[in-house]
């Protein structure tokens, strides 16, 4: 379903949620999640249009065939700020509503990316038209929005290895309008135990490597153990870490060779990367002295670190006021799911998340986003920026 032409209107005059069902209606499914997602090309065209007509200077960059990231800027002075969000999308596998129409159904706008985070790029739009057109006092305001947060951030880390700087960062991420400073990373690490394949009736010639694996994960508890009697969080609680996949066996007769597993270790700010495919490889060593004849390997994959800003932070206490300006409840959570926040953080640049929607509904089979709430997060961050980029 396309978008009417008087939604596209509304939408060209910076109307929050007539952006957001524009966007909605435009697929950007991840083709690394999905095959024959289709990628942010065409999302990143339709906002670099807006954004030029509303006088940004933009610019469109390919991150890799067919992955856009739009950068746009607006203003000069000694102050920065940067708002961001992505372009692409979960696949729609499954959904029970309406992918890509944009339809509004008891104050809720349907569809996949409405909550994730169509809504909250929305809401930035709709703020940087309304600054565009009224102005505020000094400094330079940046629209950011990338290719790829669902899968690697190449998007994100293109632009912060090409040097782009801010003094301050939001980041429109699903909160339900609350500012989430801290989030935790993650570790994904493979276990892959070794076993001796033999036919099954000559056990005393093999191996099972799929019960050696079932005693290593029995003593994951041990690991589990020692995360929760550390220090909790006062946001994001305690670390966790699960299995996320099992792989192992040939066929019923014959004793398995090998079996792996995908660890996801969540990580706390602060805590090493490094931590969770460290913890694997002593409780690897463990079970080599337990277990006759076991044998693994552990390999470490993908990691990103955990970050916060500090809850005292004027980015946090001044998102804070501008909410409660608007007679919303001024509310700090966690952000549980890992996002390109911490690409920023990690580049020197203090970033939070505020946005539309609930973190539940993202990704979700009937995703949605309040009608309400992409309204009222663009005017937040209209009210933000305008204070921040006034006189000191």
């Amino acid at each position: 379903m396309m978008a009417g032409e008087d939604m596209q209107r509304a939408a060209a005059e910076g109307d929050a949620l007539a952006l957001a069902r524009v966007m909605v209606c435009i697929p950007s499914v991840n083709p690394s999640l999905e095959e024959g997602g289709g990628g942010e090309g065409a999302m990143a065209e339709q906002c670099a249009r807006w954004l030029q007509a509303w006088g940004f200077e933009v610019g469109v960059s390919m991150v890799a065939p067919g992955r856009a990231n739009v950068l746009a800027r607006m203003g000069s002075g000694p102050r920065r700020i940067l708002l961001n969000g992505h372009l692409d999308t979960v696949g729609v596998g499954g959904m029970t509503v309406p992918p890509f129409e944009g339809s509004v159904v008891d104050g809720r706008l349907l569809g996949r990316g409405s909550c994730d985070m169509k809504g909250g790029v929305a809401s930035i739009l709709s703020a940087a038209a309304a600054l565009a057109r009224d102005g505020w006092e000094s400094g330079e305001l940046v629209v950011a929005l990338v290719a790829d947060e669902e899968h690697a951030s190449i998007g994100a880390m293109a632009l912060v290895e090409a040097g782009l700087t801010a003094d301050l960062c939001v980041v429109c991420e699903p909160t339900g309008l609350a500012v989430a400073p801290a989030h935790k990373g993650f570790a994904w690490t493979t276990v892959e135990v070794q076993g001796r394949a033999a036919h099954g009736s000559r056990p005393d010639q093999g191996i099972d490597a799929i019960r050696h694996m079932g005693h290593f994960l029995v003593a994951l508890d041990e690991i589990e153990a020692q995360l929760l009697e550390g220090e909790a969080h006062p946001l994001l609680g305690r670390g966790s870490l699960h299995a996320g996949t099992v792989e192992g066996g040939r066929a019923p007769s014959v004793y398995p060779d090998l079996c792996s597993v995908v660890m996801e270790r969540r990580l706390l700010p602060g805590e090493p990367v490094e931590k969770g495919e460290t913890e694997l490889r002593e409780l690897v060593e463990v079970m080599k002295g337990r277990i006759p004849g076991f044998q693994a390997e552990v390999t470490g994959g993908l990691t990103r670190p955990g970050t916060e800003v500090p809850v005292d932070h004027p980015l946090v206490t001044g998102l804070l006021e501008a909410i409660a300006g608007r007679g919303i409840p001024a509310r700090v959570e966690p952000m549980t799911a890992w996002v390109d926040a911490a690409v920023f953080n990690q580049a020197g640049i203090p970033s939070v998340c505020f946005g539309p929607g609930s973190i539940e509904k993202a990704h979700a089979a009937d995703e949605w986003c309040p009608v309400e709430e992409i309204e009222l997060a663009a005017r937040v961050l209209e009210d933000w920026v305008r204070r921040t980029l006034g006189p000191e």
